[in-house]
């Protein structure tokens, strides 16, 4: 046995496929930003299920949703369909068996800590030790105004984040903290049942002053919002920080999350200005080869794939044969 792995299902009669249980491993992830499939509502989530059941087939790691009640301005109109980000993933854990689950990310705004423990440790029980918890400020100032959510400045945002990590971290290790700050109130808060102490912590990001601080003190694995060109510079502040602190940067994992549209047709003169530096296209290999010089070449650990969906609709096969493509990339 593999310190710190569990054995997962045999993908082909012969190989076993590991998973970790002690930490975070993303290498090859697929994330869901929108369901706009062209079908009705009843169609709507088996075809969620359809593509993260072809990612675990394609050899995807990890699977991700957004956490929004609204679709994005960039994506589409806020009346389009959106889910519930863990409700879904509590279903989606049913309907998979080895890819890990989480949100890319979840906006802390829009629920107490200890609530967004309770879900995180039911979907770890439910996936049986495959959710990552997915976190963040917040950014959506309708979703806020809308719905009710204190927006507050990025500062606010940031030191409620802060302030919340004070009770999510200790209760998933099955601590009771009692906390009485600025914005929450908890007394020997607990999450039972856990599955295991550490679930990993993805948080998303890239600001060089308070995101990758608080990245290299508390997390698993660092989802890089930025361009191409400021991948290594970015790299670059990691390693500083962890440096500061003597962390080994090796150990805060790290990966971008870049659209792609699959078209052996489709040219870069198709991207969208405001994407050029996020997105790519072409066939899976080309798709691939892009994503070797741009991302992993950069020193980035893992590639975090969404595709366009509300256009054409979800198109079987291409998600596995950007796996087929990428896997070799991206395997230790």
């Amino acid at each position: 046995m593999i310190p710190g792995f569990a054995p997962g299902e045999t993908d082909d009669g012969t190989r076993r496929v590991m998973r970790r249980v002690d930490g975070v491993t993303i290498r090859l992830g697929l994330q869901i930003p929108n369901f706009s499939y062209g079908t009705g509502v009843a169609e709507l989530f088996p075809t969620v299920i359809a593509q993260a059941q072809e990612a675990e087939a394609a050899g995807f790691d990890s699977v991700f949703v957004m956490d929004h009640f609204y679709q994005l301005p960039m994506l589409g109109s806020p009346d389009e369909p959106m889910l519930e980000a863990y409700t879904a993933l509590g279903a989606l854990a049913t309907a998979t068996e080895r890819v890990q689950l989480g949100t890319l990310v979840t906006g802390n705004t829009y629920r107490n800590p200890t609530l967004l423990t309770k879900a995180i440790t039911t979907l770890d029980v439910i996936s049986q030790g495959r959710a990552i918890l997915g976190i963040g400020t917040g950014w959506f100032e309708l979703e806020h105004d809308q719905l009710g959510y204190e927006f507050g400045t990025f500062t606010d945002r940031f030191n409620k984040l802060d302030e919340a990590l004070q009770i999510i971290l200790p209760m998933i290790k099955g601590e009771r903290p009692t906390v009485s700050g600025k914005y929450y109130q908890v007394e020997e808060a607990m999450a039972n049942p856990r599955f295991r102490d550490h679930i990993p912590l993805m948080i998303g990001g890239s600001g060089e002053k308070k995101t990758i601080p608080l990245a290299v003190r508390h997390f698993d694995h660092l989802n890089v919002i930025a361009g191409f060109d400021e991948l290594p510079a970015k790299l670059d502040v990691v390693k500083a920080r962890c440096d500061d602190i003597g962390r080994d940067p090796a150990t805060l994992e790290t990966s971008m999350l870049v659209t792609v549209m699959v078209d052996e047709n489709a040219t870069a003169d198709l991207i969208p200005k405001e994407m050029a530096q996020r997105m790519v296209v072409g066939s899976a290999e080309a798709i691939a080869d892009q994503l070797k010089a741009k991302v992993l070449d950069a020193g980035v650990d893992a590639v975090i794939m969404n595709l366009p969906t509300s256009m054409q609709g979800y198109q079987p096969g291409h998600i596995t044969a950007l796996g087929e493509a990428l896997t070799p990339l991206v395997s230790d």
